[in-house]
């Protein structure tokens, strides 16, 4: 297998090469000088196939320069009032770095409402973190750390999940499509804690539907999942929700402004990056209002099944007991 590796690698190393401009440029900023860890990465996406991770990459760049992502981090969400309301209703956070360097990312799945502001406003959101994340937070992982660091761990909360969460599967199957199909393999693990029912529910009709490549890095953990999250982070990277056994909150509020708050030190200095870019590109004139219209790749097939098979189980538990239930912790059998 290390030697079909290698030569997927030198042939799709080989057809790059014959990028020209503007995709070479757009390709640089994808790759930000890691250019085998990137071509790993679309090739594990599409099961090492070259042809498959090529084509897999040209859209990726043709999507990027269609939509202006090279420059996305001059494009801050204005008034800072509307990017602070983002921040309350999509709920995302760096709490730290694993003891291997990578950074964790919580994610407050349960309770993203994301009803504060557009679509696109949500989507461009989370695309400047993406390429934040790319640009600024590895790097700077690795230089700290002294080695190549290229993924990230996320740690997905499920306190408050409801069966009103069928509203908000189209806003996350976007986000997820988006992260699929252009950042492919920059996460290595998630960590899914304090599940309730009705995400068990759900996850029992998604596992079979996902690759198994996928699988491997999905832990479901008991409870707040302290302890298992222990074993790779210090207590200081742990999000709030997972410091307190057994509890989807702290009693501390000082930890949960300073896990997803705009006056959280990360989002203070993302906004403040990204107002920085922005009089670099354009020093003249105020900064514009208005969101980035994002064209969404459609989704794949896997995701447009899993999003069916959730939406078909939340109409069953609205229907049947699964309501008594929505609020009950369980013990769920990891993958």
């Amino acid at each position: 297998m290390a030697a079909a590796s290698e030569e997927a690698i030198k042939q799709f190393s080989a057809l790059m090469e014959q990028l020209e401009e503007p995709l070479k440029t757009t390709f640089q900023n994808v790759h930000q000088g890691n250019l085998r860890g990137t071509l790993v990465r679309f090739l594990k996406a599409r099961e090492w196939s070259v042809p498959k991770a090529h084509n897999m990459l040209m859209d990726c760049l043709n999507w990027r320069l269609q939509n202006e992502i090279d420059s996305v981090l001059a494009k801050p969400i204005v008034p800072s009032a509307l990017y602070r309301a983002i921040r309350d209703t999509l709920l995302v956070g760096l709490t730290g770095y694993s003891k291997q360097g990578q950074p964790v990312y919580a994610f407050g799945v349960g309770l993203s409402t994301f009803d504060k502001a557009s679509v696109n406003y949500y989507v461009q959101s989370h695309i400047q973190m993406n390429e934040y994340r790319d640009r600024v937070v590895l790097p700077a992982a690795s230089k700290k750390f002294g080695r190549q660091i290229n993924t990230c761990l996320k740690v997905m909360d499920m306190t408050g999940l409801k069966l009103s969460a069928l509203s908000q599967i189209k806003m996350l199957t976007m986000i997820t499509t988006v992260d699929d199909l252009n950042y492919p393999e920059k996460t290595e693990t998630y960590y899914i804690v304090n599940a309730p029912y009705v995400f068990s529910a759900c996850w029992k009709v998604v596992k079979p539907l996902l690759q198994e490549r996928t699988k491997k890095k999905i832990q479901v953990l008991y409870g707040s999942g302290r302890d298992e999250l222990l074993k790779v982070m210090d207590y200081e990277s742990l999000p709030h929700f997972c410091k307190r056994e057994g509890s989807g909150s702290s009693s501390d509020s000082l930890d949960v402004v300073y896990c997803y708050s705009y006056d959280h030190p990360f989002h203070q200095q993302l906004y403040n990056y990204v107002k920085q870019q922005s009089l670099k590109l354009d020093s003249v004139g105020p900064i514009k209002q208005g969101s980035l219209h994002v064209d969404v790749p459609s989704p794949g097939l896997e995701e447009v099944k899993i999003a069916e098979s959730i939406e078909s189980e939340l109409h069953k538990l609205r229907g049947g007991n699964g309501l008594t239930h929505s609020f009950n912790r369980i013990r769920i059998e990891g993958p």
